[in-house]
């Protein structure tokens, strides 16, 4: 597999560092998951980040009750990116978390011109992430973007006005993108999208669908 399209150097520090919404955190370990460059990559800013912290530069002095969140932490359930799931051909192990292990059990919603959608269950603050399921030959409905958009294929591939994007790749999307992705060839697609804000939808009717897809 030869992943083309990688992740940005602030979105792999920022994954470091923990300050990444848990959307745009699941996209990031999901794309790691599947790239060793982008993993490569991120270890070496994890190793920058301990050294940074084994020197103690400029560190904030620890709150009264840092001990206590820390203990509290240890009672949460492990990240996504650390538990052990079984491989599968689809759902890297990240989304596995989100999704389990079997396609048929996603409850896909349809949003029309044949895409359907299924919204993970994220805590919502900064971002939000769904699967998109977009039948061979069909596009999502043109749209630009208020924020950022990420999205990674899991299966089959899809081409914009631009560029190709095919398992492992992932698009990075910004306010000055507008674009309308088509699955390719006679695969379906299907792909984790986050934002973390509404698309711009150009077209009426999607627009007037919009609050009721959440997209």
């Amino acid at each position: 597999m030869a992943i083309k399209h990688h992740l940005t150097d602030d979105l792999l520090m920022a994954y470091a560092a923990g300050t990444l919404s848990e959307a745009f955190s699941l996209a990031v370990a999901t794309h790691i998951s599947l790239c060793d460059d982008c993993r490569a990559t991120l270890a070496a800013y994890e190793a920058m980040g301990g050294a940074i912290l084994d020197r103690g530069d400029d560190l904030a002095p620890m709150s009264n009750d840092a001990l206590a969140r820390a203990l509290a932490r240890l009672d949460m359930p492990a990240p996504a990116s650390a538990q052990k799931m079984p491989k599968h051909p689809v759902l890297p192990a990240p989304l596995q978390h989100y999704v389990g292990t079997d396609l048929s059990a996603i409850k896909w919603r349809k949003l029309g011109m044949g895409v359907r959608q299924a919204i993970l269950p994220t805590n919502g603050k900064g971002g939000s992430a769904r699967l998109l399921h977009i039948p061979a030959g069909h596009a999502v409905p043109a749209h630009g973007h208020r924020g950022m958009e990420l999205t990674l294929v899991l299966k089959g591939a899809f081409r914009d006005e631009a560029q190709q994007f095919s398992r492992g790749d992932i698009e990075i999307a910004t306010e000055a993108d507008e674009h309308t992705p088509v699955a390719m060839g006679d695969e379906d697609c299907i792909c984790l999208a986050v934002t973390d804000a509404p698309l711009r939808f150009n077209a009426l009717i999607p627009r007037l669908m919009q609050p009721i897809f959440q997209i």
